[in-house]
């Protein structure tokens, strides 16, 4: 009889306060105590690690932002690795688990990765008894390549950066071409399950939190909900509260330097984990309300003034900032959070959103893994306090809303088209799949059916 850990069901990643007291007991331990250890699995959520019943989020000071509407950004640093990316690898893992794709100590799995997917990869997979590999382009912070061999799993350095994405599928094709009975990829650009853990996990948090931030703020509703787009699952949130909160935008990020959905365009880029010269199959395009394009240099200069000792001092001593907020700023906000963050402002100003308008994004991960980058930030561009107060003015405060687009029906046509080039010619689907995604219908089949799963993974114990 083979045995394998206990598995949280989607339901208990949305509400982990309702598991069992003596797991979550376990659970709450194993985060400090025994991080390896596979009862973290239940620590896969949005919540606080100290208050188990509150969601973990940070509404950012007006002073920073420059614009009235109250930009709240969910905190994803203390999932197990430190990224909400290792849901997503979770999901992908245990549905194809429950298909019978996949058999522990008989398939290698392999996670195609700019990142933090890669990572959740190397920590789920070996937690629960796969041997595990990750792929990911060689330019990557060197933080990244360490922690998959810290949880296990192995790596191939492909060529490029964050937008060389086709060379990862490359190798994936090799892989499964050279060992077809051992090798089993995990595609989160793909995977269904990506979509299904931010859209009923991630999605139903924020529908949760409307009723504290309610409270707190006197906001109505939610005004937006801003993503960037690495494999688009972070943005599947917004298919969720849209149906909650109708007048809900959604809007989509990608860096200047590689304005894909944009124009087309193609380029390398700095924003670690985003921008990857393709559309997604997994991205629901028609549903998306706008599309912002995030300069890469801008998030690099934010980050290094929310992490450096003289950034902390200009943002309390110039912007009033207290030292709690300063603190989670410094610990909390990795690139991409960053560039969700002047997402934020850009969206908040295009729509003219006002003190009772929350927008809504992530904190995808922390600084913890950009330590390399920025001391070479700090080494090239040492960090002055006339400059951290310039760069908060003139990047925070004088956020433009050039570089945007709404989502016209023929501009969300355009995009779907853009999936034909990736996802036909070169990965095998046909044109009839395709274009059942231009069905509404067809989402609302894949979000029906987290139930059926649940039921699945609920009847493994």
């Amino acid at each position: 009889m083979t045995t394998h850990p206990i598995f949280p069901t989607f339901e208990e990643m949305l509400h982990p306060q309702r598991v069992g007291p003596e797991l979550r007991a376990q659970a709450t331990r194993a985060r400090d105590e025994a991080p390896l250890d596979p009862i973290n699995f239940f620590n896969i959520h949005w919540r606080r690690p100290d208050d188990i019943n509150t969601v973990n989020y940070l509404v950012m000071p007006h002073a920073l932002t420059g614009v009235d509407a109250q930009i709240v950004v969910l905190i994803a640093k203390d999932f197990p690795t430190g990224s909400h990316k290792v849901g997503p690898a979770y999901s992908v893992l245990i549905e194809k688990y429950l298909q019978g794709q996949i058999e522990p100590h008989k398939h290698t799995l392999v996670f195609p990765s700019t990142g933090n997917y890669g990572i959740g990869g190397s920590w789920v997979g070996p937690r629960a008894g796969f041997k595990s590999m990750v792929i990911l382009p060689e330019g990557m912070s060197r933080e990244r390549f360490e922690l998959i061999e810290h949880y296990g799993a192995g790596y191939i350095k492909t060529f490029g950066s964050e937008s060389n994405v086709k060379e990862i599928y490359d190798e994936c094709k090799r892989l499964s071409h050279e060992h077809p009975d051992t090798i089993r990829i995990m595609n989160q650009f793909s995977e269904m399950g990506n979509y299904r853990f931010h859209y009923y996990v991630t999605g139903n948090t924020v529908v949760e939190l409307e009723a504290m931030l309610n409270a707190r703020l006197g906001t109505r509703g939610i005004a937006a909900f801003c993503s960037a787009m690495g494999s688009a699952g972070t943005i599947a949130a917004g298919d969720r509260i849209k149906q909650v909160f109708p007048d809900c935008r959604v809007v989509g990020l990608e860096p200047v330097q590689c304005p894909t959905l944009y124009n087309n365009g193609y380029g390398s880029h700095e924003i670690q984990g985003i921008g990857d010269k393709h559309v997604t199959w997994i991205h629901h395009v028609t549903n998306m309300d706008a599309l912002a394009c995030i300069d890469d240099m801008e998030c690099l200069h934010l980050l290094q003034v929310f992490t450096h000792p003289v950034g902390n001092e200009v943002m309390a001593a110039r912007f009033g900032l207290d030292e709690g907020t300063i603190g989670q700023l410094a610990t909390s906000f990795g690139i991409s959070a960053v560039c969700n963050l002047l997402g934020a402002i850009k969206t908040a100003k295009h729509f003219g959103l006002g003190r009772r308008d929350a927008i809504v994004t992530v904190a995808t991960d922390g600084p913890d893994r950009y330590h390399s980058v920025m001391d070479d930030l700090n080494a090239r561009h040492p960090l002055t306090p006339a400059e951290a107060e310039a760069r908060i003015t003139c990047i925070l405060h004088r956020q433009k809303t050039d570089w945007m687009k709404d989502g016209t029906p023929e501009n969300r046509r355009q995009w779907h088209n853009l999936k034909y080039y990736t996802w036909v010619e070169q990965q095998g689907k046909t044109v009839e799949e395709l274009n059942a995604q231009l069905d509404p219908e067809w989402w609302l089949a894949e979000q029906a059916k987290v139930a059926d799963l649940d039921r699945q993974i609920a009847a493994l114990r």
